[in-house]
């Protein structure tokens, strides 16, 4: 898809059917030919023409508006029809299918995912990063998410890395130009304030770090794993997380047969929550599918809730609930959150005055609402968000990878700054890699295989 230098159309309206549905076509450039045989007429540079589109019997198809942008004044850099066309999907596939018929000649053909969006970056007209902000603010499921993505759009997040990669750029510039006068490198660097300037650089990129993470998990969201024994109670709070019945209740241990995944929002924060089957031994192939179900979904965790029957008369945790937590626990990824609830506390024996308790765990009950905001609350603070959408930027987990090597980088130069001329190259040398790394967030030194994967993951018609 990188080389592809022929004509491209696809529909870039969603699925279904709709008032309005759009057909775009880009070239570089699209033929007088091509263009005249489609609208049959010349086309103004963006000006609205209604249009009557045509099978090859002369039959009127649809009639539309159509909209053509010269290049390099378009999306993608090239020249650009646009069909606004009514919004069936029966209609815009005898539009695209009569297109590719009158652009056979022109080697027109249907664009592959993100190849709009992908021709756009290649030209010039965004970088990586509002690439990618464009199929956020498409998939966005909440207004913070959208204003996120709109910010990365319109370049914000873009100017961050840009202005780092400057103030790099320009200490490897003074770093480099004393290399070649090694009696007065170290009072050149230390009355350019070479250290006090990395330092700086360091903070700097330590706020983008921050605010990259909240927006990372803006994104992508956290995913919660309800586990527990058998009719503990995991289904009952994911319907009271969930504000709905979204999950089947019944006093009948193993229910739930299979993950039941809802996506809701807590303090703002997007969490997917998956209600699974209960963790028992059983001879039941279809409950035993479940479980191992259970056992997948434990294994991507982001964090794990942990779910024990307070109704239970003598309160004592067993040893199979030990063994089972020890399993899960080794069991989870290194970075997923592990927390432990009593749930059906409001049939608790001995219920304490305080809903948690001091080793760590809560008593909540899904039935009442009795401790859900507490829980609510820890599983906020454990994931670190701080709830703040002003000047949040939607970042990806690709970019946070970036940036934790940019920073192990320019740690590394910190070192080599205090140790005098002995390491100046290796100081010079880690800004460069530190540089680097900054730059792939922008796209300007990404490798072509991962540049497809990422424009392989957008829809077609974007």
């Amino acid at each position: 898809m990188l080389t592809r230098k022929i004509p491209i159309i696809a529909i870039a309206t969603a699925a279904g059917g709709a008032g309005v549905g759009i057909v775009r076509i880009s070239g570089a450039p699209l033929h007088t030919e091509l263009v005249h045989a489609i609208v049959g007429r010349e086309m103004p540079a963006r000006q609205a023409v209604v249009v009557k589109l045509k099978n090859a019997t002369g039959q009127t198809i649809d009639q539309a508006l159509a909209l053509f942008f010269p290049g390099p004044a378009s999306f993608t850099g090239e020249d650009v029809l646009e069909l606004q066309c009514h919004g069936g999907p029966q209609l815009l596939q005898m539009v695209v299918r009569r297109c590719l018929e009158l652009g056979k000649k022109s080697g027109l053909a249907i664009a592959e995912p993100g190849e709009f969006t992908q021709r756009a970056y290649l030209n010039g007209k965004i970088d990586l990063v509002q690439a990618e902000a464009i199929a956020d603010l498409i998939s966005a499921q909440s207004e913070a998410a959208v204003l996120g993505a709109t910010r990365s759009l319109q370049g914000a997040f873009s100017q961050a890395i840009n202005s780092l990669v400057e103030e790099i750029t320009q200490l490897r510039i003074l770093v480099e130009s004393t290399l070649d006068f090694p009696e007065e490198e170290i009072d050149f660097l230390e009355s350019a304030q070479a250290h006090q300037r990395l330092l700086t650089i360091s903070q700097r990129l330590i706020e983008l770090q921050a605010a990259a993470t909240q927006g990372a998990i803006l994104r992508d969201g956290k995913q919660l794993v309800l586990v527990g024994a058998p009719n503990v109670g995991k289904s009952s709070l994911l319907n009271r997380l969930a504000g709905a019945d979204v999950a089947i209740v019944t006093n009948l241990a193993g229910t739930t047969r299979d993950r039941i995944k809802v996506t809701i929002t807590l303090a703002g924060m997007p969490v997917h929550v998956i209600d699974t089957a209960g963790l028992r031994a059983t001879h039941d192939p279809l409950e035993q599918a479940g479980i191992e179900r259970t056992w997948e979904a434990i294994r991507h965790a982001d964090a794990m809730l942990f779910l024990h029957d307070g109704s239970a008369q003598n309160q004592v945790v067993s040893q199979e609930e030990v063994e089972m937590q020890n399993r899960i626990k080794a069991t989870l990824p290194q970075h997923a959150v592990f927390i432990e609830a009593i749930n059906k506390a409001d049939l608790c024996l001995n219920l304490p005055n305080q809903v948690s308790q001091p080793v760590g765990s809560l008593y909540i009950s899904a039935k009442t609402g009795l401790g859900i905001d507490e829980l609510i609350k820890r599983l906020v603070e454990r994931f670190s968000w701080d709830g703040g959408n002003e000047g949040l930027l939607i970042a990806r987990q690709r970019h946070l990878e970036c940036i934790a090597l940019t920073t192990a980088h320019l740690q590394k130069a910190q070192i080599h700054s205090l140790n005098g001329n002995q390491t100046l190259e290796l100081f010079a040398e880690e800004l460069r890699l530190a540089q680097g790394c900054l730059e792939q967030i922008s796209g300007r030194t990404l490798p072509d295989e991962l540049l497809g994967k990422i424009f392989s993951q957008f829809c077609i018609g974007k």
